[in-house]
Protein backbone atom coordinates (compact mmCIF):
# COMPACT_ATOMS: atom_id res chain seq x y z
CA UNK A 1 0.00 0.00 0.00
CA UNK A 2 0.90 3.73 -0.76
CA UNK A 3 2.49 5.98 1.73
CA UNK A 4 -0.21 8.12 -0.16
CA UNK A 5 -3.43 5.23 0.16
CA UNK A 6 -2.60 4.78 3.68
CA UNK A 7 -2.51 8.14 4.86
CA UNK A 8 -5.54 8.87 2.76
CA UNK A 9 -8.00 5.79 4.57
CA UNK A 10 -6.18 6.73 8.07
CA UNK A 11 -7.76 10.35 7.65
CA UNK A 12 -11.12 8.73 6.57
CA UNK A 13 -10.75 7.06 9.86
CA UNK A 14 -13.79 5.40 10.89
CA UNK A 15 -16.48 8.15 8.89
CA UNK A 16 -16.65 5.49 6.13
CA UNK A 17 -17.13 1.79 5.57
CA UNK A 18 -15.34 0.76 2.68
CA UNK A 19 -15.73 -2.68 0.40
CA UNK A 20 -14.38 -3.65 -2.37
CA UNK A 21 -16.19 -1.68 -5.13
CA UNK A 22 -17.90 1.37 -2.64
CA UNK A 23 -17.40 3.90 0.09
CA UNK A 24 -20.59 5.00 1.74
CA UNK A 25 -19.70 8.19 3.59
CA UNK A 26 -21.78 8.11 7.08
CA UNK A 27 -20.23 11.45 7.78
CA UNK A 28 -22.01 12.52 4.44
CA UNK A 29 -25.62 10.84 5.88
CA UNK A 30 -25.06 12.94 9.14
CA UNK A 31 -24.98 16.25 7.43
CA UNK A 32 -27.64 15.57 5.22
CA UNK A 33 -29.90 14.68 7.91
CA UNK A 34 -28.72 17.65 9.82
CA UNK A 35 -30.18 19.84 7.08
CA UNK A 36 -32.89 17.42 6.52
CA UNK A 37 -34.04 17.97 10.31
CA UNK A 38 -33.06 21.93 10.58
CA UNK A 39 -35.27 22.37 7.27
CA UNK A 40 -37.93 20.83 9.43
CA UNK A 41 -37.75 23.50 12.24
CA UNK A 42 -40.31 25.73 12.19
CA UNK A 43 -39.64 29.18 10.65
CA UNK A 44 -40.67 32.10 12.79
CA UNK A 45 -41.95 34.96 10.69
CA UNK A 46 -38.92 37.19 11.77
CA UNK A 47 -36.74 34.63 9.81
CA UNK A 48 -38.68 34.39 6.41
CA UNK A 49 -36.69 35.84 3.39
CA UNK A 50 -38.80 37.20 0.19
CA UNK A 51 -37.33 36.92 -2.50
CA UNK A 52 -37.80 37.96 -6.48
CA UNK A 53 -36.77 36.33 -9.44
CA UNK A 54 -35.15 38.07 -12.61
CA UNK A 55 -35.61 36.11 -15.65
CA UNK A 56 -38.08 33.62 -15.52
CA UNK A 57 -36.45 31.09 -18.49
CA UNK A 58 -35.53 27.77 -17.80
CA UNK A 59 -32.95 28.62 -15.27
CA UNK A 60 -35.19 31.06 -13.01
CA UNK A 61 -38.14 28.58 -12.92
CA UNK A 62 -35.53 26.17 -11.67
CA UNK A 63 -33.34 28.54 -9.34
CA UNK A 64 -37.47 29.43 -7.93
CA UNK A 65 -37.85 26.19 -7.24
CA UNK A 66 -35.03 24.96 -5.54
CA UNK A 67 -34.96 28.16 -3.76
CA UNK A 68 -38.58 27.89 -2.26
CA UNK A 69 -37.27 23.86 -1.12
CA UNK A 70 -35.72 25.62 1.87
CA UNK A 71 -38.33 26.29 4.73
CA UNK A 72 -39.28 30.25 5.16
CA UNK A 73 -38.80 31.43 1.52
CA UNK A 74 -41.50 33.03 -0.01
CA UNK A 75 -41.79 34.26 -3.86
CA UNK A 76 -43.19 37.85 -3.48
CA UNK A 77 -42.26 39.25 -7.34
CA UNK A 78 -41.15 38.15 -10.68
CA UNK A 79 -39.63 40.13 -13.94
CA UNK A 80 -39.21 38.87 -17.28
CA UNK A 81 -39.04 40.30 -20.90
CA UNK A 82 -41.79 38.12 -22.27
CA UNK A 83 -44.95 38.52 -21.19
CA UNK A 84 -46.12 34.61 -21.56
CA UNK A 85 -43.62 34.13 -18.86
CA UNK A 86 -45.31 36.48 -16.51
CA UNK A 87 -48.63 34.88 -17.09
CA UNK A 88 -47.07 31.27 -16.20
CA UNK A 89 -45.41 32.59 -13.32
CA UNK A 90 -49.20 33.91 -12.22
CA UNK A 91 -50.55 30.33 -13.26
CA UNK A 92 -47.50 28.87 -10.96
CA UNK A 93 -47.10 31.04 -8.08
CA UNK A 94 -50.37 32.33 -7.53
CA UNK A 95 -52.65 35.41 -9.57
CA UNK A 96 -51.36 37.70 -6.56
CA UNK A 97 -47.74 37.41 -7.76
CA UNK A 98 -46.46 41.09 -8.47
CA UNK A 99 -44.75 40.81 -11.75
CA UNK A 100 -43.08 43.48 -14.44
CA UNK A 101 -40.92 43.93 -17.18
CA UNK A 102 -38.32 46.48 -15.43
CA UNK A 103 -36.68 44.74 -12.72
CA UNK A 104 -35.68 48.49 -10.86
CA UNK A 105 -39.45 47.65 -9.72
CA UNK A 106 -38.48 44.57 -8.15
CA UNK A 107 -35.51 46.57 -6.45
CA UNK A 108 -37.83 49.40 -5.41
CA UNK A 109 -39.48 47.22 -3.62
CA UNK A 110 -39.29 47.01 0.38
CA UNK A 111 -40.73 43.85 0.78
CA UNK A 112 -38.05 41.93 -1.21
CA UNK A 113 -34.94 40.53 0.88
CA UNK A 114 -33.00 39.18 -1.99
CA UNK A 115 -33.64 38.55 -5.76
CA UNK A 116 -32.35 35.76 -8.12
CA UNK A 117 -31.10 36.89 -11.69
CA UNK A 118 -31.31 34.35 -14.37
CA UNK A 119 -31.60 36.80 -17.37
CA UNK A 120 -29.53 36.49 -20.29
CA UNK A 121 -25.74 36.36 -19.45
CA UNK A 122 -25.32 40.01 -20.35
CA UNK A 123 -27.06 41.34 -17.41
CA UNK A 124 -26.16 39.38 -14.87
CA UNK A 125 -23.62 42.17 -13.55
CA UNK A 126 -25.45 45.14 -14.11
CA UNK A 127 -28.44 43.75 -12.18
CA UNK A 128 -26.35 42.27 -9.56
CA UNK A 129 -24.33 45.67 -8.98
CA UNK A 130 -28.28 47.37 -9.11
CA UNK A 131 -29.75 45.02 -6.81
CA UNK A 132 -26.92 45.43 -3.72
CA UNK A 133 -26.56 49.39 -3.94
CA UNK A 134 -30.74 48.71 -3.30
CA UNK A 135 -29.50 46.14 -0.26
CA UNK A 136 -30.93 43.22 -1.87
CA UNK A 137 -29.03 39.85 -1.48
CA UNK A 138 -28.05 38.68 -4.63
CA UNK A 139 -27.98 35.04 -6.35
CA UNK A 140 -26.38 35.74 -9.49
CA UNK A 141 -26.37 32.74 -11.97
CA UNK A 142 -23.50 31.74 -13.35
CA UNK A 143 -21.34 33.56 -15.32
CA UNK A 144 -21.71 36.39 -12.84
CA UNK A 145 -20.37 38.47 -15.81
CA UNK A 146 -20.31 38.70 -19.34
CA UNK A 147 -16.95 40.32 -19.80
CA UNK A 148 -13.84 40.21 -17.81
CA UNK A 149 -14.25 44.18 -17.30
CA UNK A 150 -16.78 43.73 -14.95
CA UNK A 151 -15.46 41.50 -12.95
CA UNK A 152 -13.29 43.59 -9.93
CA UNK A 153 -15.84 46.21 -10.28
CA UNK A 154 -18.79 43.84 -8.90
CA UNK A 155 -16.34 42.47 -6.85
CA UNK A 156 -16.01 45.79 -5.03
CA UNK A 157 -19.64 46.74 -5.10
CA UNK A 158 -19.74 43.86 -2.78
CA UNK A 159 -17.10 45.10 -0.65
CA UNK A 160 -18.46 47.82 0.12
CA UNK A 161 -22.26 47.07 0.68
CA UNK A 162 -21.28 44.19 2.01
CA UNK A 163 -24.57 42.50 0.66
CA UNK A 164 -24.60 38.57 0.53
CA UNK A 165 -23.81 37.59 -2.77
CA UNK A 166 -23.50 33.37 -4.29
CA UNK A 167 -22.81 32.76 -7.81
CA UNK A 168 -25.36 29.45 -8.86
CA UNK A 169 -22.84 27.14 -10.30
CA UNK A 170 -24.74 24.20 -7.91
CA UNK A 171 -21.62 21.49 -7.60
CA UNK A 172 -19.28 23.39 -5.18
CA UNK A 173 -22.16 22.86 -2.57
CA UNK A 174 -22.48 18.91 -3.68
CA UNK A 175 -21.85 16.71 -0.71
CA UNK A 176 -20.09 14.21 -3.46
CA UNK A 177 -18.00 17.29 -3.78
CA UNK A 178 -17.05 18.11 -0.46
CA UNK A 179 -16.40 14.28 -0.13
CA UNK A 180 -13.73 14.59 -2.87
CA UNK A 181 -12.04 17.35 -2.05
CA UNK A 182 -11.35 15.61 1.49
CA UNK A 183 -9.92 12.68 -0.27
CA UNK A 184 -8.03 15.08 -2.27
CA UNK A 185 -6.73 16.82 0.38
CA UNK A 186 -6.05 13.26 1.84
CA UNK A 187 -3.98 12.49 -0.71
CA UNK A 188 -6.03 9.47 -2.15
CA UNK A 189 -4.45 9.92 -5.75
CA UNK A 190 -0.77 11.24 -4.89
CA UNK A 191 0.00 14.20 -6.94
CA UNK A 192 -1.87 16.09 -9.04
CA UNK A 193 -0.50 16.34 -12.72
CA UNK A 194 -3.60 16.84 -15.26
CA UNK A 195 -7.42 16.97 -15.53
CA UNK A 196 -10.04 16.14 -18.34
CA UNK A 197 -12.62 17.63 -18.26
CA UNK A 198 -15.84 17.41 -20.62
CA UNK A 199 -19.17 17.88 -21.38
CA UNK A 200 -21.03 15.89 -24.41
CA UNK A 201 -24.49 16.43 -25.94
CA UNK A 202 -26.50 14.77 -29.02
CA UNK A 203 -29.86 16.75 -29.09
CA UNK A 204 -31.53 19.71 -30.09
CA UNK A 205 -32.76 20.94 -26.76
CA UNK A 206 -29.05 20.56 -25.33
CA UNK A 207 -27.46 22.52 -28.15
CA UNK A 208 -29.83 25.28 -27.36
CA UNK A 209 -32.49 25.32 -30.18
CA UNK A 210 -35.23 25.90 -27.26
CA UNK A 211 -38.93 25.79 -28.11
CA UNK A 212 -40.17 29.41 -29.29
CA UNK A 213 -43.86 30.50 -27.90
CA UNK A 214 -46.24 31.15 -30.82
CA UNK A 215 -46.82 34.61 -29.28
CA UNK A 216 -43.52 35.33 -28.83
CA UNK A 217 -43.74 38.58 -30.95
CA UNK A 218 -42.35 42.26 -30.47
CA UNK A 219 -45.90 43.26 -29.05
CA UNK A 220 -45.46 40.81 -26.18
CA UNK A 221 -41.60 41.46 -25.99
CA UNK A 222 -39.22 43.63 -24.41
CA UNK A 223 -37.17 44.28 -27.20
CA UNK A 224 -35.59 47.34 -26.51
CA UNK A 225 -34.52 46.59 -23.00
CA UNK A 226 -33.26 43.03 -23.80
CA UNK A 227 -30.27 44.48 -26.05
CA UNK A 228 -30.07 47.72 -24.25
CA UNK A 229 -26.63 46.78 -23.17
CA UNK A 230 -25.32 45.56 -26.47
CA UNK A 231 -22.59 47.26 -28.82
CA UNK A 232 -24.41 46.37 -32.11
CA UNK A 233 -28.40 46.78 -32.21
CA UNK A 234 -30.35 44.05 -33.98
CA UNK A 235 -33.90 44.09 -35.31
CA UNK A 236 -36.17 42.21 -33.47
CA UNK A 237 -35.19 38.21 -33.99
CA UNK A 238 -37.38 35.70 -31.66
CA UNK A 239 -34.14 33.16 -32.15
CA UNK A 240 -31.52 35.93 -30.54
CA UNK A 241 -34.66 36.88 -27.66
CA UNK A 242 -35.58 33.17 -26.64
CA UNK A 243 -32.21 30.98 -27.97
CA UNK A 244 -29.95 34.03 -26.16
CA UNK A 245 -27.07 31.52 -25.62
CA UNK A 246 -26.20 31.04 -29.16
CA UNK A 247 -25.22 34.65 -29.19
CA UNK A 248 -21.99 36.22 -27.99
CA UNK A 249 -23.74 39.80 -27.73
CA UNK A 250 -26.17 38.12 -24.61
CA UNK A 251 -24.70 34.46 -23.94
CA UNK A 252 -21.56 33.29 -23.06
CA UNK A 253 -21.09 30.40 -25.48
CA UNK A 254 -20.49 27.13 -24.70
CA UNK A 255 -17.14 28.40 -22.56
CA UNK A 256 -19.34 30.51 -20.43
CA UNK A 257 -22.47 27.98 -20.09
CA UNK A 258 -20.15 25.07 -19.25
CA UNK A 259 -16.71 25.61 -18.98
CA UNK A 260 -17.66 27.73 -15.71
CA UNK A 261 -19.24 24.59 -14.13
CA UNK A 262 -16.05 22.41 -15.13
CA UNK A 263 -13.74 25.02 -13.65
CA UNK A 264 -15.52 25.65 -10.29
CA UNK A 265 -15.63 22.12 -9.49
CA UNK A 266 -11.43 22.18 -10.40
CA UNK A 267 -11.07 25.33 -8.21
CA UNK A 268 -13.09 23.76 -5.15
CA UNK A 269 -11.83 20.44 -5.36
CA UNK A 270 -7.61 21.63 -5.82
CA UNK A 271 -8.30 25.06 -3.62
CA UNK A 272 -6.89 26.68 -6.91
CA UNK A 273 -7.13 30.58 -7.68
CA UNK A 274 -6.89 29.54 -11.21
CA UNK A 275 -5.00 29.04 -14.43
CA UNK A 276 -2.22 31.30 -15.79
CA UNK A 277 -2.26 30.38 -19.33
CA UNK A 278 -5.27 29.68 -21.75
CA UNK A 279 -5.50 28.38 -25.39
CA UNK A 280 -8.93 27.39 -26.80
CA UNK A 281 -9.87 26.27 -30.36
CA UNK A 282 -13.04 25.19 -31.76
CA UNK A 283 -15.62 24.59 -34.61
CA UNK A 284 -19.44 25.35 -36.04
CA UNK A 285 -20.05 22.09 -36.70
CA UNK A 286 -23.23 20.94 -37.04
CA UNK A 287 -25.90 23.13 -35.45
CA UNK A 288 -25.42 26.17 -38.24
CA UNK A 289 -28.28 27.85 -37.30
CA UNK A 290 -27.51 31.28 -37.21
CA UNK A 291 -25.35 31.14 -33.80
CA UNK A 292 -22.42 33.17 -33.61
CA UNK A 293 -20.34 30.85 -30.87
CA UNK A 294 -19.28 27.39 -31.78
CA UNK A 295 -20.93 23.90 -31.14
CA UNK A 296 -17.41 22.24 -30.65
CA UNK A 297 -14.70 23.86 -28.48
CA UNK A 298 -11.97 22.78 -26.53
CA UNK A 299 -9.15 24.67 -24.58
CA UNK A 300 -5.30 23.61 -22.99
CA UNK A 301 -5.65 25.41 -19.35
CA UNK A 302 -2.41 25.25 -17.73
CA UNK A 303 -2.12 25.71 -13.90
CA UNK A 304 0.90 27.27 -12.74
CA UNK A 305 2.77 25.56 -9.16
CA UNK A 306 1.34 27.15 -5.67
CA UNK A 307 1.31 26.69 -2.60
CA UNK A 308 -2.44 25.65 -3.01
CA UNK A 309 -0.90 23.12 -5.78
CA UNK A 310 1.79 21.63 -7.81
CA UNK A 311 1.64 22.67 -11.66
CA UNK A 312 -1.05 20.87 -13.76
CA UNK A 313 -2.90 20.92 -17.26
CA UNK A 314 -6.66 21.15 -18.20
CA UNK A 315 -8.07 19.88 -20.87
CA UNK A 316 -11.55 21.39 -21.11
CA UNK A 317 -13.97 19.97 -24.03
CA UNK A 318 -17.96 20.93 -24.91
CA UNK A 319 -19.53 18.91 -28.02
CA UNK A 320 -23.13 19.39 -29.00
CA UNK A 321 -23.04 16.72 -31.46
CA UNK A 322 -20.96 13.59 -30.29
CA UNK A 323 -21.54 10.44 -30.91
CA UNK A 324 -21.10 9.16 -27.64
CA UNK A 325 -24.52 10.92 -26.52
CA UNK A 326 -25.13 12.37 -23.38
CA UNK A 327 -21.66 12.18 -20.76
CA UNK A 328 -20.57 14.81 -18.46
CA UNK A 329 -16.74 13.79 -16.93
CA UNK A 330 -14.15 15.56 -14.65
CA UNK A 331 -11.04 13.46 -14.48
CA UNK A 332 -8.66 14.56 -11.91
CA UNK A 333 -5.30 12.69 -12.61
CA UNK A 334 -2.52 12.14 -10.03
CA UNK A 335 0.55 10.07 -9.97
CA UNK A 336 -1.18 7.73 -8.20
CA UNK A 337 -4.97 7.39 -8.77
CA UNK A 338 -7.83 8.94 -10.71
CA UNK A 339 -10.81 10.72 -9.36
CA UNK A 340 -13.70 10.00 -11.96
CA UNK A 341 -16.46 12.75 -11.05
CA UNK A 342 -19.48 12.14 -13.22
CA UNK A 343 -22.80 13.20 -14.31
CA UNK A 344 -24.06 16.50 -11.84
CA UNK A 345 -21.77 15.75 -9.38
CA UNK A 346 -23.69 13.57 -7.00
CA UNK A 347 -20.97 10.43 -7.56
CA UNK A 348 -17.41 9.85 -7.85
CA UNK A 349 -14.74 6.79 -8.21
CA UNK A 350 -11.01 6.29 -7.04
CA UNK A 351 -9.48 3.86 -9.23
CA UNK A 352 -5.56 3.75 -7.93
CA UNK A 353 -2.20 2.48 -10.06
CA UNK A 354 0.85 2.46 -8.50
CA UNK A 355 4.23 1.76 -10.34
CA UNK A 356 6.40 -0.98 -8.96
CA UNK A 357 9.63 -0.54 -6.95
CA UNK A 358 11.53 -2.13 -9.18
CA UNK A 359 11.85 -0.56 -12.67
CA UNK A 360 11.42 -3.26 -14.84
CA UNK A 361 13.43 -5.33 -16.93
CA UNK A 362 13.12 -7.05 -20.69
CA UNK A 363 8.83 -6.60 -22.30
CA UNK A 364 9.20 -3.80 -24.46
CA UNK A 365 12.81 -2.87 -23.68
CA UNK A 366 16.53 -2.17 -25.45
CA UNK A 367 17.59 -5.61 -23.35
CA UNK A 368 16.92 -7.89 -25.86
CA UNK A 369 18.96 -5.74 -28.20
CA UNK A 370 22.09 -6.84 -26.37
CA UNK A 371 24.86 -10.11 -26.29
CA UNK A 372 23.25 -13.08 -24.32
CA UNK A 373 26.44 -13.12 -22.12
CA UNK A 374 25.34 -8.82 -21.18
CA UNK A 375 22.06 -10.11 -20.98
CA UNK A 376 22.87 -12.49 -18.29
CA UNK A 377 24.38 -10.51 -16.49
CA UNK A 378 21.90 -7.68 -16.51
CA UNK A 379 19.06 -9.86 -15.21
CA UNK A 380 21.22 -11.63 -12.49
CA UNK A 381 22.36 -8.11 -11.22
CA UNK A 382 18.62 -7.20 -11.30
CA UNK A 383 17.36 -10.23 -9.47
CA UNK A 384 19.72 -10.01 -6.52
CA UNK A 385 18.72 -6.25 -6.45
CA UNK A 386 14.89 -6.57 -6.69
CA UNK A 387 12.85 -8.84 -4.92
CA UNK A 388 9.68 -10.58 -5.97
CA UNK A 389 7.28 -7.89 -3.95
CA UNK A 390 9.58 -5.28 -4.85
CA UNK A 391 8.83 -6.08 -8.60
CA UNK A 392 5.44 -6.45 -8.81
CA UNK A 393 2.52 -3.52 -9.28
CA UNK A 394 0.56 -3.07 -6.04
CA UNK A 395 -2.45 -3.71 -6.44
CA UNK A 396 -5.97 -1.50 -5.57
CA UNK A 397 -9.71 -1.81 -6.01
CA UNK A 398 -12.04 1.12 -6.87
CA UNK A 399 -13.56 3.03 -4.52
CA UNK A 400 -17.13 4.52 -4.88
CA UNK A 401 -19.22 7.48 -3.47
CA UNK A 402 -22.54 8.07 -4.34
CA UNK A 403 -24.84 11.37 -2.49
CA UNK A 404 -27.58 10.15 -0.53
CA UNK A 405 -30.56 9.22 -2.31
CA UNK A 406 -32.47 12.17 -2.84
CA UNK A 407 -30.28 14.58 -2.43
CA UNK A 408 -29.92 17.92 -4.76
CA UNK A 409 -27.03 19.99 -4.95
CA UNK A 410 -29.21 22.81 -6.09
CA UNK A 411 -31.86 22.70 -3.21
CA UNK A 412 -28.37 22.56 -0.88
CA UNK A 413 -26.98 25.76 -2.51
CA UNK A 414 -30.23 27.38 -2.02
CA UNK A 415 -30.26 26.37 1.66
CA UNK A 416 -26.42 27.59 1.75
CA UNK A 417 -27.44 30.88 0.55
CA UNK A 418 -30.41 31.42 2.79
CA UNK A 419 -28.31 30.60 5.48
CA UNK A 420 -26.05 33.09 4.86
CA UNK A 421 -28.87 35.86 4.36
CA UNK A 422 -30.74 34.52 7.94
CA UNK A 423 -27.61 34.27 9.50
CA UNK A 424 -24.61 36.18 7.91
CA UNK A 425 -22.62 33.25 7.84
CA UNK A 426 -20.15 33.18 4.76
CA UNK A 427 -21.66 32.26 0.91
CA UNK A 428 -19.96 28.88 -0.59
CA UNK A 429 -19.37 30.67 -3.56
CA UNK A 430 -18.73 34.49 -2.98
CA UNK A 431 -17.75 37.21 -5.94
CA UNK A 432 -14.29 36.15 -5.85
CA UNK A 433 -14.73 32.44 -6.16
CA UNK A 434 -17.21 33.21 -8.84
CA UNK A 435 -14.85 35.54 -11.06
CA UNK A 436 -12.13 33.18 -10.64
CA UNK A 437 -13.91 30.45 -12.66
CA UNK A 438 -15.95 32.85 -15.01
CA UNK A 439 -12.62 34.81 -15.82
CA UNK A 440 -10.89 31.63 -17.29
CA UNK A 441 -14.05 30.75 -19.34
CA UNK A 442 -14.67 34.39 -20.67
CA UNK A 443 -10.68 33.79 -21.76
CA UNK A 444 -11.35 30.83 -23.55
CA UNK A 445 -14.09 32.72 -25.83
CA UNK A 446 -11.13 35.34 -25.98
CA UNK A 447 -8.58 32.69 -27.35
CA UNK A 448 -11.00 31.36 -29.40
CA UNK A 449 -12.03 34.63 -31.56
CA UNK A 450 -8.76 35.99 -31.21
CA UNK A 451 -6.68 32.73 -32.27
CA UNK A 452 -4.14 33.45 -29.24
CA UNK A 453 -2.83 32.70 -25.98
CA UNK A 454 -3.66 34.32 -23.19
CA UNK A 455 -1.69 34.76 -19.65
CA UNK A 456 -4.29 35.77 -16.92
CA UNK A 457 -3.16 36.75 -13.31
CA UNK A 458 -5.53 34.11 -11.03
CA UNK A 459 -4.68 35.73 -7.85
CA UNK A 460 -4.99 39.63 -9.03
CA UNK A 461 -7.40 38.77 -11.26
CA UNK A 462 -6.40 40.05 -14.36
CA UNK A 463 -5.32 39.71 -18.41
CA UNK A 464 -0.73 39.99 -18.00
Amino acid sequence: MSTDRRKFLKHLGTSVLLSSASLTSLAAKEEHEIRTLSAQKRVGPNDKIRIATIGMGIMGFNDTRAALSVPGVELVAACDLYKGRLDRAKEVYGANLFTTMDYRDILERKDVDAVIIATSDNWHSQISIDAMHKGKAVYSEKPMVHQISQGLGEIQVQKETKMVFQVGSQRISSIAYKKAKEMYDAGAIGKINSIEASFNRQDALGAWQYTIPTDGNIQNVDWSRFQANAKVKHDFDQKRFFRWRNYREYGTGVAGDLFVHLLTGIHYITGSKGPERIYSIGDLAYWKDGRNVPDVMSAVVHYGETKEHPAFQVTLRVNFISGEGDRTVTKIVGSEGVMDLGGEGDSFTIRNSKMAEAPGIGGWDSFFTYTEAQQKQLMDDYNKRWNETQRMRPKFEPITYRAPQGYNASNEHFANFMDAVRNGTPVVEDAVFGFRAAAPALLCNDSYFNNKVINWDPANMKIV
